[in-house]
């Protein structure tokens, strides 16, 4: 990871922001979101793209006031007292390590359809080891590999999108599907609501640009390059689902598939469907290496602030890597592996739904911390307020739907074990005289 460098202009950040968002949450999560709301998938993505606007200018404005190398977990401490930066910064890295491991499990299936033939434990174990090869070219080298899987990516959706609008113009394509009131409206508001929290997904990731942020000429260009980001994800986003729907209908998509490809198998472009897996395991990949990032510099933080092992935070090398930190990130992830290919389907599912939550949960705690911080005028206020209801709507829709009650109530428990943790360790500390 190294140290901060200063030389990171804000376009790079932007591309590294799109590196580290569209992904899995995108290519697939997005199937389920349509499964749910039908044609309003849509309006969810673009209420899901405000509210994660609003919590990046939060935690960007955080940054310009003080650039800390914890970004969030820093400023829950500064706003909260020791408690909350030791509870958010596990809280962070187990969801990570969570998510993590089923982002390495669908890099397997991705990549099990040109080598069907291979055991899964092979291709985890190959996506596991490339990541942290990456991790260690250290933050400027994350930050190229990022630049790189973000243009591959943008190039592959504007791909579709160009791919789609000939499609169009050579007559093909239901636009009958835009018109129908029924393909908006027979989901409903509640199945809106349902696929809200899918949407969320695909826009998971902005909080690692708070980490990278640190390395910016200019901090006070953060906002500038999430707003970019953001607005040229959600165009991306809306755009490409849209027409993928004029190929599909949402009753045809499957939650398995991308709704792209079912597209694109609509056209009859098998040759395509192919190209697109291999962007879909470099939109995976680009999130493993986003979140190893992520997690690595969580722990070697955490260190530093004594709310982890002093050992944690030692670096060895030329590169001065905590190589004690990656190697309790990498057995973390052999973990997660085993637990994702091992525990019944079904129960790994809601583990990794649980996390994706509470990922969500950490978004409140940074809108928390800008509030308590930075005192912001009514503006800064509303849009705060307006970010903390969709993310509590989102996550509240999980109640409404059988299969996701398991995931919802194992976020509480992973939050409740963390929060325990934490008021044993702070009793522990009062104890023995030390104060927050």
């Amino acid at each position: 990871m190294g140290t901060p460098t200063g030389k990171l202009p804000w376009w790079q950040l932007t591309l590294f922001g799109v590196g580290c968002t569209i992904g899995t949450g995108f290519f697939l999560g997005s199937s389920i979101a349509i499964r749910k709301s039908g044609l309003l998938v849509l309006v969810i993505f673009v209420l899901a793209a405000v509210a994660t606007l609003f919590v990046y200018e939060a935690l960007a404005q955080m940054t310009i006031q003080n650039p800390q190398k914890g970004s969030f977990r820093s400023y829950a401490k500064e706003a909260f007292g020791r408690w909350a930066g030791f509870g958010m910064g596990w809280i962070y890295w187990c969801s990570e390590i969570l998510i993590l491991g089923s982002t390495l499990t669908a890099l397997g299936l991705f990549s099990r359809v040109w080598f069907p033939s291979w055991p899964l434990w092979v291709f985890t174990a190959i996506y596991a080891v490339l990541g942290l090869l990456v991790i260690i070219l250290g933050s400027q080298g994350i930050n190229k590999a990022e630049n790189l899987f973000a243009m591959i990516k943008i190039a592959a959706v504007l791909m579709f999108i160009v791919v789609a609008v000939i499609a169009l113009l050579r007559g093909r394509g239901n636009w009958d599907t835009v018109h129908s009131s029924a393909a908006w409206l027979n989901k409903g508001w509640m199945g809106a609501w349902k696929g809200l929290l899918y949407a969320f997904y695909a826009f998971g990731g902005i909080e690692v640009m708070g980490f990278m942020a640190m390395d910016l000429r200019d901090s006070k260009e953060a906002p500038k390059a999430g707003r970019f980001m953001l607005l040229g994800v959600t165009l991306l986003y809306v755009l490409s689902i849209g027409l993928a729907l004029l190929f599909v209908s949402p009753e045809k998509v499957r939650s398995d598939q991308s709704s792209i490809i079912a597209a694109l198998e609509a056209m009859g472009l098998p040759i395509l469907v192919y190209v697109l897996n291999g962007v879909m395991i470099v939109a995976g990949f680009s999130i493993l290496v986003a979140s190893l990032y992520a997690v690595s510099t969580m722990l070697v933080t955490l260190a530093e602030d004594k709310d982890a092992p002093s050992w944690l935070a030692v670096t060895k090398g030329k590169r001065k890597m905590p190589l004690y930190a990656l190697g309790i990130n990498m057995l973390g992830l052999c973990v997660t592996i085993v637990l994702s290919l091992f525990l019944p389907k079904q129960i790994f599912e809601h583990i990794t739904t649980a996390a994706g939550l509470v990922i969500l949960y950490t978004w409140l705690f940074i809108l928390a911390s800008f509030l308590k911080l930075l005192r912001p005028k009514m503006g800064g206020w509303i849009r705060s307020m307006v970010a903390m209801a969709l993310i509590i709507t989102a996550v509240a829709g999980t109640l409404f739907e059988k299969g996701g009650r398991p995931g919802f109530w194992s976020s509480l428990l992973i939050i409740c074990v963390i929060a325990l943790i934490t008021w044993f360790r702070e009793h522990l500390l009062k104890k023995r005289g030390q104060t927050s």
